[in-house]
């Protein structure tokens, strides 16, 4: 197949190019400085410059935080660029898979905690959570065949991340304090970009859930990172209103990727299991980076 990533710079689209490569495909990937998605024009130019058997748009506005003073931004990059993609490679008859997020999932869990189906309706809060929700519509209202991939807590090769974050300020002497009362998937972009390596080559169109399985918090991942990589490091749990952050986050956005399993689909692995993996590919890498403080 021909296929072309959107946002090839990012984490996931780093790790999903080599991995594209890898399974024989040929792979064009553009970063946001060669196409901006917002632009028609460079959107067209793009798919214009080959055939392309699917599409990928992993281009998305995703600081949380800043996202709440800058919501005409988030909502340009987030809705209208991935409504004008969908669009475009509707028109074009090409299939698009569009990455999407847990933090669609905002609302209270109602009763017991379980794991969001693709047939639950997200309620977001704050922009950035608002702009993908409003982009997942977008793209479904475009009318071309579509894989909606929604998955969480991202992290890679390139930051920044969670894992990294955390290994640089350990590495640096800092306490840590660690929001210990949300709870969802870890996912390594390598592991996400198997599983979306392989839809692409399957017209299961639709909207499918992609994590790591299993689920933790934010404090619990920490304390496993810092054994992972042997640092040690005072570890304070907090609250998420302690943290105070300026956007909402999800208390519960733990995905139910059963769907996408019982299709045949590699199975991503236990978050634990990925991120040993994660580490150990990157001592040299960026995890060593981080932890020489480069």
């Amino acid at each position: 197949m021909r296929v072309l990533v959107l946002g090839a710079g990012g984490q996931l689209g780093r790790d999903l190019l080599p991995v594209l490569v890898a399974g024989g495909h040929e792979v064009r990937g553009t970063t946001r400085s060669e196409v901006e998605v917002t632009d028609p024009s460079q959107v067209q130019a793009a798919l214009a410059k080959g055939n392309f058997d699917r599409v990928v748009n992993c281009a998305a506005y995703t600081k949380v935080d800043q996202a709440e003073s800058e919501a005409a931004l988030a909502f340009a990059i987030n809705r209208d660029g991935a409504g004008l993609v969908a669009r475009l490679c509707a028109e074009a008859g090409v299939p698009l898979c569009h990455i999407s997020t847990d933090f669609v999932f905002s609302q209270a869990v109602a009763g017991e905690p379980r794991p969001w189906r693709t047939t639950d309706v997200p309620q977001p809060k704050g922009v950035y959570a608002e702009s993908k929700w409003a982009g997942d519509r977008a793209c479904q209202e475009a009318g071309g065949e579509l894989f909606l991939v929604r998955t969480s807590w991202l992290y890679g090769n390139s930051g920044p991340n969670f894992p990294l974050a955390i290994v640089g300020a350990a590495a640096r002497g800092r306490e840590l304090k660690v929001v210990s009362d949300q709870v969802g998937c870890p996912t390594w972009t390598r592991d996400l970009s198997l599983g979306v390596a392989w839809l692409l080559t399957t017209t299961h169109f639709g909207t499918h859930h992609l994590c790591g399985q299993g689920s933790t918090t934010w404090c619990e991942f920490a304390m496993a990172v810092l054994e992972g990589v042997g640092l040690s490091a005072k570890v304070s749990p907090v609250s998420t209103a302690e943290w105070g952050a300026p956007a909402p986050r999800p208390r519960y956005s733990v995905l139910d990727s059963s769907e996408f399993l019982s299709l045949g689909g590699p199975g991503l692995s236990d978050w634990r299991t990925a991120l040993h993996a994660y580490l150990d590919s990157e001592r040299d890498g960026a995890v060593g980076a981080a932890l020489s403080g480069a």
